[in-house]
């Protein structure tokens, strides 16, 4: 996987680095794994870190990051804000490879086995 990003002037490229592959670990996770499971009182199921499933570096593949430095001219130092920015594209990645492997969409997220089994069925947008 490769992000790239504009961090605007990257003072510590470095840290740069670790927000960005955060970023996306967290972007794949979102799509695969992250989610909050309630029961029917409303109870939240996966309320812990020992329940929440997020994924480890066990679980992604290797994160390349490309910096494209345009300093922000308005700013202090030309920096910009990078730990938002890629979190949004591996979510959208893997759910148009997951669509383009099963040949129908899952309509929410995370695509947990449940719904991709749901989805092959042709409910696609039905709960789990």
């Amino acid at each position: 996987y490769t992000a790239v990003q504009d961090p605007g002037k990257a003072i510590h490229p470095s840290y740069v680095e670790g927000q960005m592959q955060g970023g996306a670990v967290q972007g794949i996770g979102w799509a695969l794994t992250e989610g909050e499971d309630f029961d029917e009182r409303g109870w939240m199921r996966n309320a812990s870190l020992l329940d929440y499933r997020m994924p480890t570096a066990l679980d992604v593949p290797p994160i390349d990051c490309v910096i494209v430095e345009v300093p922000a001219p308005d700013v202090p130092y030309g920096m910009r804000g990078v730990g938002e920015v890629p979190i949004v594209p591996p979510a959208a990645a893997v759910a148009n490879a997951v669509a383009r492997a099963l040949g129908e969409r899952v309509a929410h997220m995370p695509m947990t086995p449940e719904r991709v089994l749901r989805a092959l069925r042709g409910d696609a947008f039905g709960q789990v």
